[in-house]
């Protein structure tokens, strides 16, 4: 897969660790902006070339990309930089649709998700979410369904600005539910737990 850069600055090093809509990915090559021709590390602008495992087409959306589809795209966590949102590991735990899209009046929107079977054991009232990479909060959860409130510098900065219903979106759940599942594999998950949900 070959992505261009975000703007003409984005600069990064081959083997370096990429969040593309929410999957780590590691920059295999990178190629000059307008031709096929590798291009050193660090240079500014350059499309980047990524090497796409059997796992990660089967996690992920990218197997049924469609050309001018957005990514979201988001440099690795450096030890010692501030963390804002809650930990994201870049590890694709399956797939979601969206499936309700409603404007709130405030420029802002009410968008539903539905994830994949599986998926809704890492779902929590309030709890956090990763959507293509997008750190969410979930409201309205209801089993598999769930939306989120996504304010209008979301919408700008992501590809929610551009969803749709139907589309498919990567998701990673919370990192702490995770441990607590592996810490306790006898614990049960139980979906009389949670509220009413959206669409």
């Amino acid at each position: 897969m070959i992505l261009p850069a975000p703007n003409p600055l984005w600069a990064v090093d081959r083997g370096e660790s990429v969040s593309v809509a929410g999957c780590c990915l590691t920059v295999a090559e990178l190629l000059d902006a307008a031709e096929d021709r590798p291009v050193p590390g660090g240079t500014p602008g350059a499309r980047m070339a990524f090497d796409l495992s059997s796992e990660t087409l089967d996690k992920t959306w990218f197997g049924g990309q469609e050309p001018g589809r957005l990514y979201n795209l988001e440099r690795a966590l450096r030890l010692g930089d501030r963390l804002g949102g809650h930990l994201v590991a870049g590890h694709v735990d399956g797939g979601g649709t969206v499936v309700s899209i409603e404007d709130v009046g405030d420029d802002g929107q009410l968008i539903g998700f539905e994830v994949d079977p599986g998926l809704e054991r890492y779902l929590l009232e309030k709890g956090s979410v990763t959507l293509d990479g997008i750190s969410l909060t979930i409201c309205d959860l209801r089993e598999r369904r769930f939306g989120v409130a996504v304010i209008p510098v979301t919408l700008e900065l992501t590809n929610l600005g551009a969803a749709e219903v139907g589309q498919r979106v990567n998701v990673e759940g919370d990192m702490v539910g995770k441990w607590i599942e592996r810490l306790f594999p006898g614990a049960e998950w139980d979906p009389s737990q949670v509220g009413p949900g959206v669409g």
